[in-house]
């Protein structure tokens, strides 16, 4: 039976709450908070159709070599083992969102995608506010940010569900520096939903998708990788927001032609891993500093708490 690495399980589910108060003062911006990347995908259906977020060409293979195709899509769709209670219990508290309906099946529902279906967004949203109803003091962000196969219909039925399923939970749009979590505590805020469409326009609980923004460096070079996340913070002063460092590596179409059979675990993540964590263990959060760091299988090194214990490096500054 395949073990888990250390600091998975619920070591990490009240974090947020066990700060010490100089850090719960500091804005949120300034905190090293870990996030995922394609945070919903560790389920797909092989079964339903290729997500409308791919390629034309890989929608022709997966019509051609149906299953098998797809059952080599999953390998790379996937990028998080974990399930949504198991990323909040490891400390996750960011999550990148990609959603579609499907284009075949009436009705509103709405899906997470990454190159195949998977699990309603409903029952994600639930799970979350389960997991927040037990930990008060934990705050999590949501980055809609990518869209596929929705109509206005769609959109007005995905931020009712937010609203439904948060409630009072739900932060108002404000400035972004005064966003600590003693005011969010106070005001019982729990969740920051980004919603990257002009249809949440106008609703003071949906935050724009520009006061979080996350620079992608495209690149399976690590070396590369790296140097992208440093010029792009040097950058992040600029910009009054939060901040998403995206440590994340993307296959490109020889990437997957050569690993096709090992996926994207194998191939790109695990021989990888090592460079990119040495440059999260490097950072230091604060003004000029991370925020957010997403990586991919955030269950294969304790990355959670790596990046937890950067906030540690705070507590030695003068006030």
């Amino acid at each position: 039976m395949k073990t888990r690495p250390a600091g998975i399980g619920n070591v990490n589910a009240d974090w947020m709450g066990s700060l010490p108060c100089k850090l719960s003062a500091m804005p949120l911006k300034h905190l090293a908070v870990p996030g995922s990347h394609d945070s919903f995908t560790y389920w797909v259906d092989v079964h339903a159709p290729v997500g409308p977020d791919q390629k034309p060409y890989v929608k022709y293979l997966a019509t051609m070599f149906s299953v098998l195709a797809k059952k080599v899509m999953v390998k790379w769709s996937v990028t998080q083992n974990l399930t949504f209670k198991e990323q909040l219990d490891a400390g996750i508290r960011y999550f990148d969102l990609r959603v579609s309906s499907k284009p075949s099946e009436r009705g509103k529902e709405i899906y997470f995608i990454h190159g195949l279906f998977g699990h309603r967004v409903s029952d994600g949203l639930l799970e979350i506010n389960s997991f927040l109803s037990r930990h008060r003091k934990e705050v999590v962000f949501l980055d809609f940010n990518h869209y596929y196969a929705m109509g206005a219909d769609h959109h007005i039925y995905l931020i009712n569900m937010l609203q439904e399923v948060f409630g009072s939970k739900l932060c108002n749009n404000c400035a972004v520096e005064s966003i600590t979590l003693d005011y969010l505590w106070q005001k019982k805020y729990q969740v920051i939903v980004f919603y990257h469409h002009p249809s949440a326009q106008g609703i003071p609980v949906m935050w724009p998708g520009n006061k979080i923004p996350a620079p992608w460096a495209n690149t399976t070079e690590p070396n590369k990788l790296t140097q992208f996340l440093e010029t792009t913070l040097r950058e992040r002063a600029k910009q009054g927001s939060f901040h998403v460092s995206q440590a994340i590596l993307t296959p490109r179409v020889n990437t997957v032609a050569k690993g096709l059979l090992w996926g994207l675990r194998n191939y790109l993540v695990e021989r990888n891993l090592p460079t990119i964590m040495s440059w999260v263990e490097a950072q230091k959060p604060g003004l000029d500093g991370v925020n957010i760091i997403t990586s991919d299988f955030v269950d294969l090194t304790d990355f959670a708490s790596i990046v937890i214990k950067l906030n540690n490096l705070l507590l030695s500054e003068p006030r």
